[in-house]
């Protein structure tokens, strides 16, 4: 019987720890400032690598991006190609909402992303039509974006199925 009550209080407090997270507005003094509209403006080359829950890198992928801005819209290409030969492409269109906050689209994401900037870092979040072999699984996705200097910016992505981690995704950008 306690064995079973120190089960269930661990998994209270794994499920609450999971849905306490952090805020990028703790972020608001880091250094170099990350400004969205001027990194994702122009050529930017990137490297990434997916890993499962246990760590093991599943996939690696080169992307050439191209970001465009009229005002408070912006437009993000992006190519993928995976060392397995695949390619795919992504078109963002982002819109600055307010000071810090973004809202975007794209033909795989579902429903609109929403982001936030402070300081040098950036946390994105959204829904994706995520293809797994012969299925499609609905991901959530929990980006967090930290400026660096000379131009390079990482991401690293939490991929969610209820809430659950199933992958990490590193992402190295630079401008170009």
């Amino acid at each position: 019987m306690k064995f079973l009550k120190g089960v269930m209080v661990m998994g209270v407090l794994v499920v609450l720890s999971g849905c306490a997270g952090h805020d990028v507005k703790g972020y608001g003094a880091q250094q170099p400032p990350l400004d969205l509209r001027e990194y994702f403006n122009g050529p930017i080359k990137a490297w990434g690598l997916v890993q499962n829950r246990s760590g093991k890198v599943v996939n690696r992928f080169d992307v050439v991006m191209h970001g465009t801005w009229d005002g408070d819209v912006g437009t993000l290409k992006e190519n993928f190609t995976y060392y397995d030969g695949k390619t795919q492409e992504r078109i963002w269109t982002i819109h600055r909402v307010a000071n810090g906050r973004y809202e975007g689209t794209a033909g795989d994401i579902i429903g609109t992303a929403q982001g936030q900037v402070a300081g040098n870092t950036m946390r994105w979040a959204y829904v994706m039509d995520l293809p797994v072999g012969d299925k499609t699984y609905k991901i959530t996705f929990d980006d967090w974006m930290f400026n660096m200097n000379d131009g390079v910016l990482i991401n690293r992505s939490y991929l969610k199925k209820f809430g659950v981690t199933m992958a990490e995704l590193t992402l190295f950008m630079q401008k170009q």
